[in-house]
């Protein structure tokens, strides 16, 4: 389900004046401080500046559920429409103790940018509950999932507001957002949500896809740096969805996996890990500190090994002013959404690190997500094949373009994933005009 949740850090950065300093928790603000640095490179009009930093809805609903024991619990859960210029809203839905206000507010504006970085018709969305599924049976969570689709139903539709699965959320949990909205509309409607399972609409691929982008943006770097694959040492922090997917296809890729993480820890070996016994005892539901080989590390260590590539596929905020300067890698993947804070993006700059920021590096499954939608709508279905060589073009198409803005303008990567960005989407704006 998402992405490896870890430990959240507790520290603050220097803020986009250099002088001030945020609190890493508030990641709509580590989230504006780029947006405001691409807004004033691109000369963005001060009226339409206003507009792209405001969500355009933000909706907050109190969910009561009857648990096994009878006992009423009542949960609290939120959807925020950032952006819809562009096209439906699209953007998962967690299930966490930490979901709040503030992180659903970031990461739909995230998404706003992710889906014009790489040109879909979507616009940004993000939406959660306050819950802690791990203690909560499956009735409870489906009962818990339909109440929730039910309080914001008035938002959701395949031409307004698209769901998919986040942390703590799967196939399952969108079969039944699925079935909860048909059940009120009367008829089913299968593309209100993307990551179903397969055979209720669902895309073949989308499981892999944010993994496999995240493999073709790192293999581009790696090209552009001139840097050949084979033996290239990657690191990995987070062995979820996205992380072990990635790692599984840069492996297959000629690249060596040195060490991965999830939460109790990672392990290491500057040999090359044997992936095969590694997921053989993940799928056993064991976690990696339990693992017989290799050197054990902690989630802080695991950033700082000597490698080429390192993939942040956990949580935000983790790669900071503290350890920035402590980094080997000479790329960074952002498998995960803000896992690096301004202040420690100024140093990797410094240091001439080559980071893939997160709104381009985990587009892809958002990408699939469009293909799925594409599919439920046209009533047509591809096959794997055709999902990944679509996904591919997209990817490196993306990637080209957003360092050919960076070099255009003199920035890092991050800065010109967000001027491309915000562009396309200030550019609709203005054709579009204001309705009055």
């Amino acid at each position: 389900m998402g992405t490896t949740r870890l430990p959240r850090p507790a520290q603050t950065v220097l803020g986009p004046d250099k002088d001030t300093f945020l609190p890493t928790e508030n990641p709509f603000e580590q989230m504006m401080s780029r947006f405001d640095e691409a807004a004033r490179r691109l000369n963005l009009e001060p009226g339409l500046y206003r507009i792209l930093r405001m969500p355009e809805k933000q909706i907050i609903v109190s969910i009561p559920v009857q648990c096994d024991n009878g006992e009423i619990e009542v949960y609290t859960g939120y959807r925020v429409i950032y952006n819809t210029s562009r096209g439906p809203a699209k953007g998962g839905i967690r299930f966490d103790l930490q979901v709040n206000l503030n992180e659903m507010q970031a990461l739909a504006a995230w998404m706003t940018w992710k889906c014009a970085v790489v040109n879909l018709p979507f616009g940004g969305a993000k939406g959660g509950v306050i819950c802690d599924p791990a203690t909560m049976s499956n009735g409870e969570i489906e009962r818990l999932t339909r109440r929730y689709t039910s309080a914001i139903i008035e938002t959701l539709g395949p031409d307004s507001d698209v769901p998919a699965p986040d942390v703590n959320t799967n196939e399952r949990v969108m079969a039944w957002v699925m079935d909860t909205y048909s059940m009120h509309k009367r008829h089913t409607v299968t593309a209100v949500v993307t990551g179903k399972p397969v055979a209720m609409g669902g895309s073949l691929g989308r499981r892999e896809a944010t993994g496999r982008g995240c493999m073709i943006v790192t293999r581009e770097a790696l090209r552009q740096l001139g840097r050949p694959l084979p033996g290239c040492r990657v690191v990995v922090q987070g062995f979820g969805n996205v992380g072990s997917v990635a790692a599984d296809l840069m492996a297959k890729a000629g690249m060596t996996i040195v060490a991965v993480s999830d939460k109790s820890g990672g392990i290491h070996d500057p040999k090359g890990l044997d992936l095969t016994a590694v997921f053989a005892h993940v799928k056993e539901r064991k976690l990696l500190k339990d693992f017989p080989d290799g050197h054990h590390v902690s989630n802080q260590e695991l950033l700082t090994l000597d490698c080429e590539v390192l993939v942040p596929a956990a949580l935000e905020n983790v790669i900071t002013h503290e350890n920035a300067d402590a980094i080997k890698a000479k790329v960074i993947c952002e498998g995960a959404n803000g896992p690096t804070t301004a202040a420690a993006d100024r140093i990797l700059n410094q240091k001439g690190v080559f980071v893939i920021p997160d709104i381009l590096a985990n587009a892809g499954g958002v990408t699939v997500s469009y293909f799925e939608w594409v599919q439920d709508r046209g009533g047509y279905f591809w096959d794997e094949e055709t999902v990944n060589s679509r996904l591919e073009k997209i990817m490196v198409q993306s990637f080209e373009e957003v360092t050919a803005m960076a070099r255009r303008h003199g920035v890092d990567n991050r800065i010109g994933a967000y001027m491309l960005a915000i562009d396309r989407v200030a550019t609709v704006h203005r054709l579009r005009g204001m309705y009055a």
